[in-house]
């Protein structure tokens, strides 16, 4: 189908120059926010992608970063049996984390991740109630993954020997000042992100395979610690299968070190692929992308029980408490301990540089991930596309959280690993319903078996951590009042793309237009004889007073999905039973109407008239029928999209009302 598409309305009121702090906050405003050039951010079309180890590393400043503080929590959370509850996270990671997130990165090879998987899946209202839940939790995830770093880098400046005295219990002030700079940093502009990733990532593993080396030779050069470490654990516990049964129960507790699967597959646009990807059929990128998923896992368990051993036997229980040296900083307190103040100084400041750019990652993944949706529901002004005025509105939230925590890592991780698992069942979910839509019921058993195993290591964490449920209520609250808020105030937009036409739509507008301004009357897109429309015309002539002898034409708006936002409108025309149609379809038939209404008068250079009928009914239940359905009293809504959309009432299509 060809289609003539049209032009910009003419005689528009010229909008005054903003200011220039405007300007500069508003900067991009009409790009994608989704090719912010941060790790989350999408390449351009001409950019050929990374290697993707690179961008491993670039997803792994979010993973590899929790080393800092994950063998602390698993002291906390499962004392003694840390190692046990380690490989029963190890199992969950790669048998059950690891194969979703494969599976994800196959079924959204673009970077949109579980939450695009589930969003074709329930149509209308259902879908977009469903997305902003995710979204909440995915604001929790990100969110929380900035301060808790953040914190978890202070409290390295802080027990650092070093460190000046006027520091010590600055905790708060110094995070603050992290999630500042991490904020100035994004407001400048965030560039080149995987090559400071790559060395960020290269020389922490470095340090942590040294202190972990040294940890080891001094586990094996006194067996007696192991001995200790093992009668300690068994007197505690009265048989092998209760300690099983004890690592089961507490290690949701640990979940968040599998925080790094949902960054892996939102990086994947930065991933190279093979010459031979299309956007249809990435298969190049996906396969380099399950590698760097697959290696990533991979590393990450052989660190996690490592550190989670050598934490375990060499440090001291009480130093894991709240207030202790090994509290939030496990490997550095080994670090400094066996390897001198010099060098855990060194690991201190590589802690610190991953932990606050593992914050930047997250950052960047909201900063694509809000755009993604919200503007697109109508769920969010326009500015929510420019990166500037997120910035400064994550930055708040992630002030008002480090106060509200008081920088304080372990009350931080339970709403971190809620958010994580929650990711991770939708992920799972969505996997599940993927294979099974396509017959593959060995695949479908296996994920659903994954999904429970999710299920109740999200409801363990809730249970005995509700401090992350709540926070996750707290976004999830706050981002439907703010979208609904949204979309009712911008429900009189024109909500509409480009408005095309096609050859027909484009023959029978010409021909009409050769007789004068346009008359269009308004329709219900119901079957229609040939009698009921001549009946319609003739009411419509005698009451609106259509001149005689000026051809009319028929409008009729279908409404496919309402809880859509904007879409761009095909106008299809057809002449029958008698008389000359226009159909189309959009998200609102009001608004439909009036997009449709500016694109005439900008291809015929008259302004029209619209013909309608008033609809009988109250007219707060024609409001809600409109903000939901896309229809209820039609002419006054039409009537105020035009007026808002054209200030100059000259040139502002007519709405007649009989």
């Amino acid at each position: 189908m060809t289609g003539t598409q049209a032009e910009p309305a003419e005689g528009t009121a010229v909008r005054p120059p903003s200011p220039r702090w405007r300007s500069w906050l508003l900067e991009g405003l009409s790009e994608t926010t989704a090719r912010h050039p941060g790790p989350h951010g999408t390449p351009p079309a001409e950019h050929k992608g990374n290697t993707w180890w690179r961008v491993m590393c670039l997803t792994g400043v979010d993973y590899f970063s929790t080393l800092g503080y994950q063998p602390g929590i698993a002291a906390l959370a499962a004392g003694l049996l840390s190692p046990l509850a380690t490989l029963v996270l190890i199992a969950l990671t790669l048998g059950g984390a690891l194969p979703v997130y494969r599976r994800v990165a196959k079924e959204s090879p673009h970077g949109e991740g579980s939450i695009a998987m589930l969003e074709r899946l329930l149509p209308w209202w259902a879908g977009k109630l469903f997305v902003l839940v995710l979204l909440g939790f995915a604001a929790t995830d990100f969110m929380i993954t900035i301060t808790l770093s953040a914190a978890d880098a202070a409290a390295h400046v802080v027990e650092n020997p070093f460190a000046p005295a006027s520091l010590d219990g600055a905790n708060i002030w110094i995070t603050l000042v992290l999630v500042a700079a991490l904020g100035a940093v994004f407001l400048k502009g965030f560039r080149e992100a995987i090559r400071v990733a790559v060395v960020l990532v290269a020389v922490y593993l470095a340090l942590n395979v040294v202190v972990l080396v040294t940890a080891a030779w001094h586990v094996l050069s006194e067996p007696v610690r192991i001995g200790n470490w093992w009668d300690a654990m068994t007197a505690a516990h009265s048989s092998p299968l209760a300690m099983v049964g004890v690592a089961l129960l507490v290690f949701p507790k640990l979940a968040l070190g599998m925080s790094g699967f949902e960054t892996g597959v939102a990086v994947m646009p930065q991933v190279r692929g093979d010459a031979t990807d299309t956007h249809a059929r990435p298969a190049g990128r996906v396969r380099e992308t399950r590698k760097l998923l697959t290696t990533a896992a991979l590393i990450m368990s052989g660190f996690l029980l490592l550190s989670s051993l050598a934490t375990t036997i060499l440090i001291p229980q009480s130093a894991f408490e709240s207030g202790g040296r090994a509290n939030g900083r496990a490997l550095a307190f080994l670090a400094h301990q066996y390897l001198g103040e010099a060098f855990g100084t060194v690991y201190d400041v590589s802690t610190i540089a991953i932990l606050w750019f593992a914050g930047a990652s997250a950052l960047a993944g909201l900063l694509n991930l809000v755009p993604r949706y919200l503007p697109r529901y109508g769920m969010a002004p326009e500015w929510t596309r420019a990166v500037r005025p997120l910035v400064l509105l994550f930055m708040a939230i992630a002030v008002f959280i480090t106060l509200w925590f008081n920088a304080n890592v372990d009350d931080q991780s339970g709403a971190y690993a809620t958010g994580v698992l929650v990711l991770m069942l939708s992920a799972s979910f969505a996997s599940t319903v993927a294979v099974r839509s396509r017959g593959r019921k060995a695949a479908t058993v296996g994920f659903g078996a994954i999904t429970a195993v999710f299920a109740y290591t999200l409801v363990t964490n809730v249970i005995e951590r509700p401090d992350g449920i709540k926070i996750a209520l707290l976004f999830i609250v706050g981002i439907l009042l703010t979208s609904f808020a949204s979309r009712v105030h911008r429900a009189f937009e024109l909500r509409a793309g480009d408005v095309t036409f096609d050859e027909t739509a484009a023959r029978i507008i010409d021909e009409a237009a050769g007789h004068g301004p346009l008359r269009i009357i308004a329709n219900e897109p119901h079957e229609h004889t040939t009698a009921e429309y001549r009946a319609k015309e003739y009411s419509q002539r005698e009451q609106t007073h259509i001149p005689d002898g000026r051809p009319v034409l028929f409008l009729e708006v279908f409404v496919h999905d309402s809880s859509d936002f904007t879409a761009p409108v095909e106008v299809h025309g057809d002449e029958k039973h008698g008389v000359r149609r226009l159909r189309v379809q959009g998200a609102g038939v009001p608004n439909t109407i009036a997009a449709v209404l500016m694109s005439l008068r900008a291809r015929t250079g008259d302004v029209p008239h619209a013909y309608f009928n008033w609809t009988e009914g109250h007219p707060v239940s024609h409001l809600l029928r409109f903000l939901v359905f896309g229809d209820g009293e039609v002419a006054p809504v039409t009537r105020e999209v035009l007026r808002r959309a054209e200030p100059d009432p000259g040139l502002r299509p007519r709405v007649h009302v009989g």
